[in-house]
């Protein structure tokens, strides 16, 4: 780790580190896999979020997730979800981006 001599108060808008993948994550991917399919024109049979990052910013979080799709293929996922509201749960998530022909060693980088 660097100990750079930022601001440590920005360090609050920076992406997380590389983290592994939870039900809520699929969740969020499940939940947008309508949109991968259009915007991808495949239909994945194999479709497994491994890992992710994310961000918080005011009124929202945002997610990258790296999503298995085959035995050595991957996707990237951008994945955003509205937080500064009553009832964030009535407001689905949203799929800002996706990345193909991705590998297990592809780094999560925000797109």
């Amino acid at each position: 780790m660097s100990s750079g001599g930022g601001m440590p108060e920005a360090d609050i808008f920076a992406w997380s580190e590389t983290k592994d993948a939870n039900e809520g994550t699929q969740e969020f991917c499940d939940k947008v896999k309508g949109e991968v399919v259009k915007q991808t024109g495949q239909n994945f049979a194999d479709y497994k979020a491994v890992k992710y990052r994310n961000k918080n910013l005011c009124g929202g979080e945002h997610f990258v997730i790296k999503v298995q799709v085959g035995e050595t293929d991957y996707i990237h996922l951008y994945v955003t979800r509205v937080t500064g509201i009553r009832h964030p749960e009535s407001v689905p998530p949203s799929l800002q981006g996706v990345q193909q022909n991705k590998t297990k060693e592809d780094p999560l980088e925000p797109f």
